[in-house]
């Protein structure tokens, strides 16, 4: 990923305009990724800012690290949008738009005047995103959507909980789900429109669907078939499971029977090798249980940096459980900048995660630090057209900050 701040854009969306009406994590990072895609992302945030700008610490220079985290290649706009006049800004900001994300609950747009068929007609070739806990429609479209309840109700905290009681999983998962979703979306039907009669079009993203779709192939495999099916699912070990060493823990997973040979190689147990119930993955399933047990004695014998690197040499899928501070210093993201170390000049030396697409010919880059709250306002406002006047008195009347 380029870094060149104040650059030109050289990713494969450059040229694009995106209006950004989203708060919080979903909308933000959607954006985010366009952004560093090569779109130009305005972010209107009202006087008080996105939630997230609150959520720290740690604060530094006007940003907390949530907030920098999901709003970088962006420029802030502060407009009131619960006054006409910041109404009527946004609207003339969205006409000059390619793409308009919000994840407002239904039917607040509309009553803001920038709702898509209002906008439609004046720019037809608009791609509106609309990203909505549980969709346009049903008994829960009008009820509060965050991360956890969209976890509660997708059927997985079951499986993540294992023999014990159901467990969230402890990140914004469904959150960032559907923003790649919405992501991914946006740029298909960029795609459509540039194939199509250049018209955009209404792109809905309920996170309760986005979610389920990321989360729930794996492990509605006994429900892929609506016929009834007597066979009683098979009681296995748990493969999502951490594994103790003498000085500390390992993950592994062993699907085919030369990783298998290579794990009996790197722990000193070759006669496993010979052993019937390790043929090949079906008997391995048959008695999992057994060979786990033995595999929990054998991996205990080996200190973990030993264990690792015996693994590595004979290529076995094993590997740490790294905390953060052990991810930053893998050799492996260092070598391919995973994290990118930036400097800001209010906030001072920042790490932010890559865009984890290399594109050959149209890089991705980072060409705007997280903005502070309203930074730009008046360069986006200029830009649309607004007479100095114009820009003076909507401030005077605390439109703008």
């Amino acid at each position: 990923m380029r870094v060149e701040f104040g650059g030109d854009p050289t990713g494969p969306l450059a040229g694009i305009r995106v209006l950004d009406l989203s708060t919080v994590v979903s909308g933000p990072l959607c954006t985010q990724v366009l952004g560093d895609l090569g779109a130009e992302v305005l972010k209107i945030e009202p006087p008080v800012g996105d939630t997230t700008r609150r959520l720290g610490p740690p604060f530094r220079g006007g940003l907390t690290g949530f907030f920098a985290h999901f709003n970088r290649n962006k420029r802030s706009i502060t407009l009131d949008l619960k006054r006409t006049e910041g109404q009527h800004a946004a609207r003339r900001l969205a006409l000059r738009a390619d793409v308009l994300v919000e994840n407002y609950r239904p039917d607040v747009v509309t009553r803001l005047g920038l709702g898509y068929e209002e906008l439609s007609r004046e720019n037809p070739g608009l791609i509106y995103l609309s990203i909505s806990g549980f969709g346009p429609s049903g008994p829960y479209r009008d009820l509060p959507a965050y991360d956890t309840v969209i976890q509660g109700l997708a059927g997985f905290m079951p499986t993540q909980g294992g023999d014990g009681p159901p467990q969230l999983v402890k990140s914004i998962v469904a959150d960032k789900a559907t923003a790649l979703t919405a992501a991914y979306a946006v740029m298909a039907a960029l795609l459509a429109r540039e194939r199509g009669d250049g018209r955009g079009q209404h792109v809905e993203v309920p996170m309760l669907d986005a979610f389920a779709a990321f989360m729930l192939p794996d492990v509605m495999t006994k429900e892929a078939f609506k016929a009834e099916d007597a066979t009683p699912a098979p009681k296995l070990p748990d493969v999502h499971r951490t594994w103790e060493t003498a000085d500390g823990h390992v993950v592994l997973l062993v699907l085919e029977d030369h990783q298998f040979s290579a794990l009996c190689r790197a722990i000193g147990r070759e006669d496993m090798l010979d052993d019937p119930r390790c043929k090949n993955l079906v008997t391995r399933i048959v008695h999992g249980r057994e060979l786990y047990t033995i595999l929990e004695e054998e991996l205990r014998k080996w200190p973990t940096a030993d264990l690792i690197d015996r693994a590595r040499r004979f290529g076995a899928p094993l590997a740490p459980v790294h905390a953060v501070g052990d991810f930053l210093r893998d050799p492996q993201v260092r070598s391919n900048e995973t994290v990118l170390e930036v400097d800001d000049s209010e906030a001072g030396p920042m790490r932010l995660l890559r865009n984890p697409v290399r594109f050959a010919r149209t890089p991705a880059s980072l060409r705007q630090r997280p903005p502070r709250l309203g930074e730009q306002t008046d360069a986006i406002l200029t830009e649309a057209g607004f007479t100095s006047e114009e820009i003076a008195r909507l401030r005077a009347e605390r439109v703008i900050a």
